[in-house]
């Protein structure tokens, strides 16, 4: 695990780094690549997410739970794959979601969401590996001790950022979030197995733009060319 933080990001989570639960989790990730297991993503792109969007910028939090797990697909932003790879499911059903949302809105052929990363949306999955073919199975790893760190700490440090908690895992980080300062929009998961009991139609995205406008802020161009 190649450690390379963005410097605003990295003032503020230098300390995490000498913990003893993520010198742990790091021994972990060795021992899972020596026991022949595949881990993605790779290593230089684990903390993608932290490098496309640096703290100063963030803006927006979309929360996912842990990488994809197939060949190609993850590079450190959630529910985003590599060009080149097919949109997974959940993607596809944003991408729906958007088109009926954002006027003109054209679903890309894509799902490398980089554009938005760079824009202030922090792709962040709570558990950032995962071992191939095995979904969730990093998740007590001690990678949850740190998001939740990142999160609290732009719960702390900042103001009027818009919290996407899509499904009942990422709504259950709603307790680091204060929201006095900040607001969640909290709402169905995209997976095709709850897109149709209330994410579609949910509108999340003008919402998203409208706080963001009255907070004075640039709304999110959410297309993705």
């Amino acid at each position: 695990m190649s450690i390379d933080l963005e410097p605003s990001w990295l003032h503020i989570l230098k300390d995490e780094f000498e913990k003893d639960y993520m010198i742990k989790l790091r021994q972990f990730l060795k021992q899972e690549k020596n026991a022949g297991y595949k881990i993605y993503p790779k290593g230089s792109d684990i903390f993608n997410a932290f490098k496309y969007t640096p703290f100063d910028k963030v803006k927006v939090v979309i929360l996912g739970q842990d990488p994809y797990h197939g060949p190609g697909q993850a590079h450190g932003l959630s529910f985003s794959v590599q060009r080149g790879v097919r949109i997974p499911p959940s993607l596809q059903n944003i991408y729906k979601e958007l088109a009926t949302d954002i006027p003109g809105f054209k679903i890309p052929n894509h799902g490398d969401l980089t554009e938005w990363a760079q824009q202030g949306v922090l792709l962040l999955n709570a558990t950032l590996t995962v071992r191939e073919a095995e979904a969730n199975v990093h998740q007590n790893s001690g990678w949850g001790i740190f998001t939740d760190k990142v999160i609290q700490e732009i719960s702390d440090k900042k103001e009027g950022v818009v919290f996407i908690l899509w499904g009942s895992f990422a709504k259950s980080k709603a307790k680091f979030i204060d929201t006095n300062k900040h607001t969640i929009l909290a709402g169905v998961h995209p997976s095709p197995l709850s897109a149709h009991n209330g994410f579609f139609g949910s509108k999340p995205f003008s919402k998203t733009n409208a706080i963001l406008q009255k907070e004075g802020e640039e709304p999110i161009d959410w297309q993705i060319h």
